[in-house]
């Protein structure tokens, strides 16, 4: 028997094509499921798609942008055609850097679509069919940005909250339909963003910038997408089946341990 399989199960993964999502859908179609990848950047899921198939996978990509409904509506009610929808990754989101005189109105509404709304989308869009079956799993991606105050992140702050308190309310709402939400907050992540945001900020001070942010995780480095995605597995696992409005710390100790 193998444990965390997610076998003749159906996933739908959203930002799956590059980063954390990525991970996420290359461990969950090595542990048997179906995989749906729902991201903006088509080609980006498409080759994360290709790859699933040669590690002998199954997997679909889906050009979606969670912010409008009716595309993440359409896209959802079209896999249910063919799959039961038995887990939800809402893992799409976008980070702005800077306090609230630096953000502007549309800096604020573009995070607000994406960070809440998508969610907020593709949580609308899923929980009919899982409450039909009387099962389901969704897990949000929230942020250590969404317990402990981080400098420059007002706008990001405000919408990982938002996701954070979005698991709450789904999981109590939602409990004797079967449904289970949790969500996960991750530290800082060694991801294609973390090495641009480096890049594009810090100019010829790379190694210096990398060395300094990986420390300000207790613990002396970055996460791997495979340590989230690892997690992700297990709460979307049967194994997990007693855990239902928890949300995970995934930080090095960044939370507890800073200042003690």
């Amino acid at each position: 028997m193998t444990k965390f399989s997610l076998k003749n199960k159906t996933a739908l993964v959203t930002g799956g094509g590059s980063g954390i999502g990525e991970a996420i859908s290359l461990t969950f179609a090595q542990q048997g499921a179906k995989v749906h990848i729902l991201d903006f950047n088509l080609e980006a899921a498409q080759n994360v798609v290709s790859e699933i198939k040669k590690l002998g996978g199954e997997a679909e990509a889906h050009q979606c942008d969670v912010a409008n409904q009716q595309n993440v509506v359409d896209i959802t009610n079209k896999i249910a055609e063919n799959d039961t929808i038995d887990i939800l990754i809402n893992n799409a989101g976008i980070a702005h850097v800077g306090n609230i005189e630096a953000c502007e109105e549309a800096d604020l509404d573009r995070l607000y679509e994406v960070n809440i709304k998508g969610v907020y989308n593709c949580i609308k869009a899923a929980i009919p069919f899982m409450k039909k079956q009387k099962s389901g799993v969704i897990l949000n991606l929230a942020s250590i940005a969404s317990t402990v105050g981080l400098n420059d992140r007002f706008a990001y702050s405000m919408t990982k909250g938002a996701v954070l308190t979005m698991t709450y309310s789904i999981a109590k709402d939602y409990i004797n339909d079967g449904i289970r939400c949790n969500c996960i907050a991750p530290g800082r992540v060694h991801t294609p963003f973390v090495d641009g945001f480096i890049k594009k900020n810090y100019p010829g001070k790379e190694e210096e910038m990398f060395e300094k942010l990986s420390k300000t995780q207790p613990i002396g480095r970055m996460g791997s997408t495979q340590e989230m995605a690892d997690l992700v597995l297990f709460l979307c696992s049967d194994e997990a089946g007693f855990i239902t409005g928890s949300n995970y710390a995934i930080d090095g100790g960044f939370v507890t341990l800073n200042g003690n």
